[in-house]
């Protein structure tokens, strides 16, 4: 049974208070339930309570030293995939991820990493916060900066946005500039092995002045567009 894109939304408010109340993970799913209907008039609403993200006064994040690496832990909440992992290929040796072009990138088609290698590699040591205060994790990411990879698909100054796709059809969209910023990577380690297939492998965006929903999972595509792009055409809301 597929859920809906507003039952994500609550199951996804469930996966941040489940520590509190003791339950794992992998039970948080089977513990949201079904959303109030929608008032037929405007009401007030309590205002979500976000964890303040540990960003430095130009909006950059810090950068940890790598003795104080640690684990990282993330709800195993997938959008559309009952809660698990998709049913990928997790070797980022064997990646594809798709680069649709919009008129304002010079390559597309089929990116494996045999394209990413050559590239320069980076290995930051990011705290990857969640809105909530408890799910963090200071971590070392392995892979290439965004920047690096837009340059060799020969992304045109005419491109304005992109949207990141991950293999179980969630996506996130952001300004190029923005993507440009050189502390946002494309990454396919942490903490010098493989990224588990949990926290996105085989290649993860990596975005960390964002809220940690933002670093995309088991990026499939990559699209670029100068103005709007079109309906997502993923999971029915």
């Amino acid at each position: 049974m597929k859920i809906s894109r507003r039952q994500v939304i609550h199951a996804s408010g469930t996966a941040l208070t489940g520590p509190s109340l003791g339950l794992k993970p992998e039970h948080l799913l089977a513990q949201a339930q079904p959303p109030a209907p929608t008032p037929h008039t405007l009401v007030e609403q309590p205002a979500r309570s976000l964890a303040n993200l540990s960003l430095k006064p130009d909006g950059s994040a810090p950068e940890y030293t790598p003795r104080v690496a640690g684990t990282i832990w993330e709800p195993t909440l997938w959008r559309y995939t009952k809660g698990q992992p998709p049913d990928i290929e997790f070797d980022y040796r064997k990646m594809k991820v798709k680069i649709a072009a919009g008129g304002v990138v010079k390559r597309s088609g089929t990116m494996p990493f045999a394209d990413l290698e050559p590239l320069p590699r980076t290995s930051p040591v990011f705290l990857l916060q969640c809105g909530s205060a408890n799910p963090r994790g200071i971590v070392k990411w392995t892979g290439v900066r965004f920047a690096d990879v837009a340059n060799m698909l020969g992304v045109l100054p005419s491109a304005t946005y992109c949207r990141f796709v991950a293999a179980d059809r969630y996506w996130s969209e952001e300004e190029v500039k923005t993507m440009m910023n050189p502390q946002v990577m494309l990454a396919w380690m942490l903490n010098d092995a493989p990224i588990p297939p949990k926290h996105g492998a085989p290649l993860r965006l990596v975005v960390p002045f964002r809220y940690g929903a933002r670093s995309l999972k088991a990026i499939s595509e990559i699209q670029f567009t100068a103005s709007s792009f079109p309906g997502p055409g993923l999971p029915e809301a």
